[in-house]
């Protein structure tokens, strides 16, 4: 099998792997967190280290977690504004598994004295509640 590696130039959704939920109909709130997401701001070039948040409620499956941590470490000498960031990992996600609902948040820690928080929210109106 071939090892998946992050190339940090490009964010590289094709790392992200889902696995099958084995209880299908019944909801449950699917929280991850990390401290340690980067990447870089485009036009100084400067690290950008933001507290991540993603919650989702799985349909049919779920994200795995390795392929999740290598996902986000391909973000890190990327440049993107922090508006892009939130809705490249929300599609990125959502694609890949198709929750019933998810939210992306992103707390990026102050720079210039501004702290930002950027955050979306999908819901997928097809989905039969539980």
């Amino acid at each position: 099998m071939e090892k998946k590696t992050p190339i940090f130039d490009k964010v590289s959704p094709d790392l992200l792997e889902a696995m099958p939920y084995q209880y299908i109909g019944k909801d449950i709130d699917v929280n991850i967190q990390t401290e340690e997401f980067t990447c870089l701001c485009p036009w100084t070039g400067l690290p950008d280290y933001a507290l991540l948040s993603i919650s989702y409620i799985p349909n049919e499956l779920v994200i795995e977690l390795k392929s999740l941590k290598m996902y986000l470490q391909s973000f890190r000498m990327v440049g993107m504004v922090h508006e892009s960031v939130v809705n490249k990992i929300t599609d990125d996600l959502s694609s890949i598994i198709k929750p019933k609902k998810m939210f992306v948040e992103l707390r990026f820690g102050i720079r210039g004295g501004i702290e930002t928080t950027v955050s979306r929210q999908i819901e997928d109106k097809n989905v039969k509640k539980s």
